[in-house]
């Protein structure tokens, strides 16, 4: 007896021409993504082949792990850019944000007004993976005052809210939007994760995807997304991305 196996796709048919790539972690030597700016521009060059052409890459803002300030960043993305242009990638769109861990530090910083967003009001933020801040919603709540909308990258991966699917409607009702990473459709970070990733499409609450590149690894495995089945389930959000672009 013969078995077909599942049919696969390119990922430059899964991708459009016009996508944006909202969470990634490659300027050079500031976080866990790209090590250096060789590194940088390869990892860019295979997204480049997979059909990833507009970036905004979103280095961690974390305490004292990684401190990164506002001007860190600017200087980091001009030299990523120069380099672009220096290797001939003349149709990459290439912008810096940041993934801001909800902590004391962004408080201040939010206080400040001290934030590089995706696009107009868009910030994306995160969680330590152990628990959510006791103050969490106060943080959610300040952030809108400010006139900030907070996108809430994988929230699939917060395991404590894994047995209480509630928390996920509740934290939607407090005005966050949803980031998917596309490799929580993988097992890269657990079962846990690609079953509630797959619960939170079928119910239909994210709003964007992103691939949270931090190295080549991601990307070889990356490659195994490229399925009708998942094309259909994601091809609204890559829609949606087509928001950030300029």
């Amino acid at each position: 007896m013969f078995f077909l196996k599942k049919k696969s796709i390119p990922l430059n048919e899964l991708f459009s021409d016009n996508f944006v790539d909202i969470h990634s972690h490659l300027l050079p030597g500031i976080d866990d993504g790209a090590k250096d700016l060789n590194d940088t521009i390869n990892l860019i060059s295979k997204m480049y082949s997979y059909g990833i052409k507009n970036f905004i890459t979103t280095p961690h803002v974390l305490g004292d792990v990684y401190p990164n300030s506002t001007q860190i960043i600017k200087e980091k993305l001009l030299e990523v850019k120069e380099a672009l242009i220096e290797n001939d990638f003349k149709d990459v769109t290439f912008r810096a944000a940041a993934e801001y861990m909800l902590d004391e530090q962004f408080a201040l910083r939010l206080k400040n007004k001290d934030i590089l967003t995706l696009k107009d009001n868009y910030v994306l933020v995160e969680m330590s993976y152990f628990n959510a801040p006791y103050n969490l919603y106060e943080l959610l709540f300040d952030i809108q005052l400010k006139g900030y909308k907070p996108v809430l990258a994988h929230p699939e991966r917060y395991i404590f809210y894994h047995n209480d699917f509630e928390n996920f409607y509740k934290l939607k009702k407090a005005g966050c939007v949803f980031q998917l990473n596309l490799l929580s459709l993988t097992e890269q970070y657990g079962k846990g994760v690609k079953k509630t990733a797959e619960k939170l499409l079928k119910e239909n609450m994210y709003d964007f995807v992103g691939s949270d590149t931090h190295h080549k690894n991601h990307l070889s495995l990356l490659k195994s997304i490229g399925k009708p089945s998942i094309k259909k389930s994601i091809s609204h959000l890559i829609d949606n991305n087509k928001r950030f672009l300029i």
